[in-house]
């Protein structure tokens, strides 16, 4: 049985991350705080960001605006979706 915890986005208890989703410091916040039905609701959103926006993500700029984005994304403020989408109700 997998550990659960409360995850912030959700407020809800689920199952937790197995392992950090990065490195560092942040990995291991993400990992006690955010539950992995929420990690993978942030993969795909990224992934459309990404996409849509065409982010290089060599480039160190990018890269923080996406971190900017999922820190958002996981408080549950503002966050920037692509133009034209709609989340299915």
């Amino acid at each position: 049985m997998s550990k659960k915890i409360l995850c912030k986005k959700l407020n809800k208890e689920l199952p937790a991350l197995l392992v950090p989703p990065m490195p560092g410091p942040k990995g291991q916040e993400i990992m006690e705080s955010i539950s992995e039905e929420a990690w993978e609701m942030w993969k795909s959103h990224q992934t459309t960001l990404i996409n849509e926006k065409h982010l290089d993500m060599s480039n160190p700029e990018n890269r923080k605006w996406l971190q900017d984005q999922m820190d958002k994304f996981f408080n549950n403020q503002d966050y920037e979706t692509a133009s034209g989408f709609k989340a299915l109700d």
